[in-house]
């Protein structure tokens, strides 16, 4: 996992989602992940692969109890950093592929926003997601994010003019899909995918969503917009962000199931 630690160490996460167009996937995340909480409280919840604790630090301020659960060790040194004590957060390493740690039926949601951006083959990622599912509760909610293929061939090899690179290294089958490896960071797949790993998990989908839709595509334009039209521009990804004709071009994508 040394090229996930070599990338981190360097990525700024926090800026991307402060960005404001980083801000639509993270508003748009939030909200589904109060909209299934339900306006509970102190609710118990595990993010697996919490990053540097953008999620998991602002549901703790809320007042629920929060495990933060990292790989990453830097960024696990950066979402302990930001703790000033008070918070109801609990931040350990640990492994989406084995979470060992917990029993069966722990948490009324679990959220899994990292692992599945960097594993790279259907045995993996079925375990970083059985394991989810086994430490929810019964009727409880996981929400697992997921890098999307078409907006990365999109934005990637047209926009921004690595198409003559991409083809040379032969990173594209013929139907157009990116051969993810561990070397290029970030496994993309397809909504059709993220289906056929549902059906693997005693779970039962209740939406697929875009979570941020076309905010990387236009990320100037937004990053651009005074408050008045970037509020107009939210009312409209949510009105349109569970659209399935428009999901699959999402940069990223939210799975919301339920344990059954």
């Amino acid at each position: 996992m040394n090229y996930l630690e070599e990338f981190y160490s360097d990525f700024d996460e926090d800026g991307r989602l402060l960005s404001r167009h980083g801000q639509v996937e993270y508003l748009t995340t939030m909200k589904y992940i109060h909209d299934f909480l339900g306006g509970a409280k102190q609710v118990h919840i595990l993010e697996v692969g919490a990053g540097t604790g953008r999620y998991s630090i602002a549901l703790a301020c809320e007042g629920h109890n929060v495990t933060a659960v990292e790989l990453v060790e830097s960024n696990l040194n950066k979402l302990r950093a930001k703790l000033d004590g008070s918070e109801k957060l609990t931040a350990i390493q640990g492994n989406a592929l084995d979470l060992s740690m917990f029993t069966d039926n722990s948490f009324d949601m679990t959220l899994v926003f990292g692992p599945m951006y960097h594993l790279f083959t259907r045995e993996d990622m079925l375990k970083a997601l059985s394991e989810a599912v086994r430490v929810t509760k019964k009727g409880g909610h996981i929400l697992v994010a997921y890098c999307m293929n078409e907006a990365a061939v999109i934005q990637h090899a047209f926009l921004h003019g690595n198409l003559q690179k991409v083809l040379e290294n032969d990173m594209l089958t013929s139907e157009w899909h990116c051969k993810s490896e561990p070397k290029e960071l970030f496994q993309l797949v397809r909504t059709e995918e993220i289906a056929s790993l549902d059906t693997e998990l005693p779970v039962e989908r209740i939406k697929l969503i875009a979570a941020d839709g076309a905010a990387n595509y236009i990320s100037e334009c937004i990053d651009s917009m005074d408050d008045f039209t970037f509020e107009k521009y939210m009312e409209y990804h949510f009105a349109t962000c569970e659209r399935q004709d428009l999901t699959g071009a999402s940069n990223h994508t939210l799975d919301i199931l339920r344990k059954i």
